[in-house]
């Protein structure tokens, strides 16, 4: 996405907003993955390439970071956000990709629950970043989204925990278990960036407000 045409306060907006967009779809299809388990390769290699699309939005945002004198919010806090954001599809396709490679035959319900709450997390981003153009007071509107995604980060903490524990407590083999810590810390993991998000998020209405 190639935006010279806007104006530079605008395109920051528009390439944050389009960044959680590429990671809500992203989601969406790792959640699609795990829900109907089947063409595993072609599945992650969608997902990938959504990956490498956000890689290519956050590198035009940090090219115009560079280009900008006078930023519409502190070009600290859009290069923690962009950072977060792209942080958070990584992780996505971290855990795409385990499922992948570690031939996992069927997925658990835990890891169905996880990705369902990731969804979650990228559709109040999504949502966000729509309203970071707002002024003033009307800014305080991005904090309902922020604290909707501290309280799904904590469920998917409440999941993986009792996930981990069904997972040691089982008489899977060791392997098995392996397999699986790993998937689960990803799939956390991609709240954990979401949570940061929200932190950015905030950050930018408690000084722009």
């Amino acid at each position: 996405m190639h935006l010279s045409f806007l104006p530079r306060e605008n395109k920051f907006f528009v390439l944050l907003h389009a960044s959680s967009v590429n990671l809500q779809t992203c989601a969406i299809k790792l959640q699609n993955l795990l829900s109907n388990y089947e063409d595993i390769p072609a599945k992650v290699a969608e997902i990938s390439e959504l990956e490498h699309a956000g890689d290519e939005l956050i590198h035009e945002l940090f090219q115009a970071l560079h280009r900008t004198f006078v930023t519409p919010l502190d070009r600290e806090d859009i290069a923690a956000l962009a950072g977060r954001l792209d942080d958070f599809i990584d992780t996505i396709e971290e855990a795409a990709i385990y499922l992948l490679e570690y031939k996992i035959e069927r997925p658990t319900e835990y890891s169905k629950q996880l990705a369902g709450i990731v969804v979650k997390c990228a559709d109040e981003l999504e949502k966000a970043t729509a309203k970071l153009h707002y002024r003033g007071g009307r800014l305080k509107e991005l904090l309902p989204h922020a604290v909707e995604i501290n309280r799904l980060e904590n469920e998917a903490d409440r999941v993986v925990g009792v996930a981990m524990g069904d997972l040691f407590n089982s008489s899977r083999d060791a392997i098995y278990i392996m397999k699986w810590r790993d998937i689960y810390n990803d799939l956390e993991g991609a709240t954990d960036r979401a949570e940061d998000a929200a932190n950015v998020l905030e950050a930018i209405v408690l000084k722009h407000a």
